[in-house]
C-alpha cells in the first residue's frame, strides 16, 4: 500500500513539474514566436488567435484546450484507464489554467532559438506526464490508443492535424511563424522519441553460461520469456547459450543490470526492433 501511495505521489509529482514547463514554454517561447505546437495545444493557440484578430474577442487559452479535450477523455476512460485518464485530466487541466495565468519571460526575440530551444521545453514538459502514465491531452490519446492496438509508436500519426494547423496559421498569420513552427514541432518529437521509450522495442542477444538465470531475470523483469540457443564459442571452442528475447525498450537498461548481477562476463547485443508481430506483454494502463 505504502509503495503504491509512493509511485502515485511521484506520477503526480511529474505530471505537475511537466504542466508547469509546459506552461512557461507556450508563455516564454510559443508565443513569442507565434508558433503553433502540435496537436489541440497548437489548435487551441491557433483559436485563440483568429478569435483575437478577427472577431475582437480575447478567449483564454484554457477554454478552447479544454473545450476540445473533453470527448478525447470520454473515449480515454473507457479503453485506456481511469487512473491513466485522471492523470491526464489533472495535466489538462494544469496546463489550461497555468498558461493563462504564469507570466511570461522575455529571452530572446530569435524566432530560430525561440523554436529550437522551446521545441527542447516542449518535448520535456510532455515526456515528464508521459512516464508518469499520464498525457497532456489531445491527439496524444488517440496516439496512445493506437500504440497499444498496434504494439509500435504511432506518435507521428500527429503529423495530418498538424499539417492542417500550420497550413491554416501560414495562410492567415504568415507563412514563417508556420515554418518555425515546424522546427519547433520536430525538435519536440526527436526529444520525445529519446525520452518516452514505452512503444519502441529492443531486441537482445546474451551470450551466457548461466541461461536459465538469466531467463529468470528477464521474466522477472519486463515479464517477457526468452529462447535458447546452443552454439560454440570460436575463440575458446566451448558451448555456449545464446538467450534471445524482444523487451519493450525502457527495460533495456533494468534488464542489462539484471544480467550482470548474474554474469558479469555475459556478451549482450541490444538492436533496435522495428515492429513485432506476435504475442508481446506489455504493462497495461490502469
Amino acid at each position: 500500500m505504502k509503495s503504491m501511495l509512493k509511485r502515485d505521489g511521484m506520477r503526480v509529482a511529474l505530471v505537475v513539474l511537466g504542466s508547469v514547463l509546459y506552461a512557461f514554454n507556450v508563455n516564454t517561447f510559443v508565443t513569442a514566436a507565434g508558433m503553433y505546437p502540435s496537436g489541440f495545444a497548437g489548435l487551441s493557440l491557433l483559436l485563440q488567435a483568429i478569435f483575437e484578430r478577427y472577431l475582437g474577442i480575447s478567449v483564454p487559452y484554457s477554454a478552447f484546450n479544454l473545450v476540445l479535450n473533453s470527448i478525447p477523455v470520454v473515449i480515454s476512460f473507457k479503453f485506456l484507464g481511469r487512473k491513466f485518464t485522471l492523470l491526464s485530466c489533472l495535466a489538462i487541466l494544469l496546463m489550461s489554467v497555468l498558461t493563462d495565468i504564469m507570466p511570461g519571460m522575455t529571452m530572446t526575440s530569435d524566432p530560430l532559438l525561440l523554436s529550437v530551444f522551446g521545441g527542447l521545453v516542449h518535448g520535456f514538459a510532455i515526456s515528464l506526464c508521459l512516464r508518469a502514465r499520464a498525457t497532456s491531452g489531445g491527439m496524444d490519446f488517440v496516439t496512445i490508443y493506437l500504440s497499444e492496438q498496434h504494439g509500435k509508436d504511432s506518435f507521428n500519426l500527429t503529423m495530418g492535424l498538424n499539417i492542417i494547423i500550420l497550413a491554416i496559421a501560414g495562410l492567415l498569420f504568415g507563412w514563417e511563424k508556420a515554418l518555425y513552427s515546424i522546427i519547433f514541432q520536430f525538435v519536440s518529437t526527436q526529444v520525445l522519441h529519446g525520452m518516452y521509450k514505452r512503444y519502441q522495442q529492443q531486441t537482445l542477444l546474451i551470450v551466457t553460461d548461466y541461461p536459465d538465470e538469466i531467463c529468470d531475470v528477464i521474466r522477472k523483469i519486463t515479464n517477457h520469456g526468452a529462447t535458447m540457443f546452443k552454439g560454440v564459442g570460436n575463440f575458446e571452442h566451448k558451448e555456449r547459450t545464446m538467450v534471445y528475447s524482444v523487451v519493450s525498450a525502457d527495460e533495456v537498461n533494468k534488464v542489462v543490470s539484471g544480467v550482470r548481477g548474474v554474469d558479469k562476463g555475459a556478451f549482450i547485443n541490444s538492436i533496435k526492433t522495428d515492429s513485432v508481430t506476435g504475442t508481446f506483454y506489455r504493462q497495461p494502463n490502469d
